[in-house]
């Protein structure tokens, strides 16, 4: 066995960026507590959920909410309310870090790799696309989304081990489901959410969306593969090919493995129970509450105990502990990131702004036509997301206030549901306070202004096919209603 550090190794450059970019955001949202106004929604109880009267904003006086308290409000997060969902998190990447590298120390993650090309041969670009496929389709269908997390370092290794970088393996895992995600068709958790809300039918006005879901993945195949292509060409001309060196001769340096050990093979098949145990939980999540509640904390559990096990069965022996522990160094610079990622929502919360922001941005839509007013909601919803990363959250706060509004501005419902889930979906990987972009790049060595810079330059074809739809959908009246 190697000496070198197993699983995925936060390096002290990238640790410190993200720690500056926060702690950045951190003071303004703090200043902006001081500059303005306090305000309040009443909050109403409808169908057992906590709902705001878009009627019942009052300026309010400000709270006494002092400057070092910006400063703590990383480690107050963890005491209040909602804070089940930090802790959640952080324990989730805890636990996947673990498994992550006791699974790359016992060599099944290259056992795996090795069969995967084997199967496919020089096929290499149809598993490109219906990998991508795959991932688009649990986001747009099911919902999920931060769960897929786990499996970033597996596509990742896989296209090392094909040719391609870093970002090609993040562009069909993570990037691949946060599209579908956010064109989401039958997505329980934004399109469910906010039909029943707006009182639609739910999962309603669907075939516009399947079609847009296609258009969708073509400009997401189309970009991935040009730039597979690119980089099977030239590596150097991958932004991340220095970043990418030392993590392609641990993940991706290696030889196709063409003996089939005994040992590995039972390991893989007792690692392939538990990742079918995971599919399950993913799968059933979106429809059965308790699942829905604790699948992250369940995942992790799973993947964890599957991880080891498997590395026991493979034969690494007492080092398994070692890997763990390597694992769980490794990844835990990232529960700090976490903290101050929700201490920005946190912060305006506290200083009794949050609700002030949501109603001056509301009013920007009045008086708008039905088409700037989608566009509004589209906008707005991209603000909101900076502090509530939450879909489903984000969607009981502004939902009640942006359909009176749309209403009123001749707005379709249906429309301002879609205007809003592409606002909530698409900053998911863009924004630095969200908890899966921080999660997912601690896992790679891909910094994040590299990151933004690749990824905007696809977010340029998919914002203009959103608009577009909206466009159309204010053209036919885009119903029922």
């Amino acid at each position: 066995m190697s000496d070198k550090k197993a699983g995925a190794q936060i390096s002290a450059k990238a640790f410190l960026q993200a720690v500056l970019i926060l702690f950045a955001l951190m003071i303004i949202a703090g200043i902006l507590t001081r500059i303005v106004p306090a305000g309040q929604y009443a909050r109403v109880e409808m169908d057992g959920r906590e709902v705001i009267d878009p009627d019942s904003f009052v300026l309010t006086e400000r709270p006494d909410y002092p400057v070092w308290r910006w400063f703590t409000a990383p480690f107050e997060v963890l005491a209040a309310p909602g804070n089940l969902t930090v802790i959640a998190i952080i324990l989730f990447i805890l636990l996947v870090g673990v498994a992550f590298a006791v699974m790359d120390k016992s060599g099944i993650l290259k056992s795996v790799i090795s069969r995967i090309i084997r199967a496919f041969g020089q096929r290499k670009y149809t598993l490109l696309l219906v990998i991508t496929f795959f991932f688009m389709a649990l986001g747009a269908f099911f919902g999920i989304f931060e769960e897929v997390i786990p499996l970033v370092p597996i596509i990742i290794a896989l296209a090392f081990s094909l040719g391609w970088d870093s970002l090609t393996g993040l562009g069909m895992s993570i990037l691949a489901t946060n599209v579908g995600f956010s064109l989401a068709v039958f997505n329980p958790f934004t399109i469910g959410v906010s039909q029943k809300l707006a009182g639609l039918p739910m999962f309603s006005g669907a075939l516009p969306r399947v079609v847009l879901f296609v258009v969708g993945y073509v400009i997401l195949a189309v970009f991935l593969r040009a730039y597979a292509r690119k980089i099977d060409k030239h590596p150097e001309a991958s932004p991340v090919f220095q970043e990418d060196q030392k993590e392609r001769q641990r993940l991706g340096a290696f030889e196709v493995e063409q003996n089939d050990d005994p040992r590995m093979r039972a390991a893989i098949v007792f690692l392939a129970v538990f990742f079918a145990l995971i599919l399950a939980v993913l799968v059933a999540s979106p429809f059965i509450e308790f699942l829905s509640e604790y699948a992250l904390p369940i995942t992790g559990l799973l993947f964890v105990v599957g991880g080891i096990g498997a590395g026991l069965i493979a034969g690494v022996g007492r080092a398994v502990w070692k890997a763990a522990w390597d694992g769980f160094l490794g990844i835990a610079p990232a529960v700090p990131l976490l903290m101050m990622a929700a201490s920005v929502r946190y912060i305006v919360q506290m200083g009794g702004i949050l609700d002030t922001i949501l109603h001056s941005a509301s009013a920007l839509a009045a008086g708008l036509s039905p088409l700037g007013a989608a566009l509004a909601i589209y906008g707005l919803t991209l603000v909101m997301e900076l502090f509530i990363t939450s879909g489903s959250a984000k969607a009981l706060l502004l939902i009640p206030i942006l359909m009176p509004l749309a209403d009123l501005v001749g707005v379709n419902r249906q429309i301002a549901v879609s205007a809003y889930c592409f606002g909530d979906g698409f900053s998911n990987l863009v924004y630095p306070t969200n908890a899966a972009l921080l999660i997912t790049l601690s896992l790679t060595v891909v910094p994040y202004h590299k990151w933004v810079k690749w990824l905007l330059k696809l977010w340029f074809w998919i914002f203009l096919a959103t608009l577009a739809f909206l466009a159309v959908a204010v053209a036919i009246n885009y119903g029922p209603f």
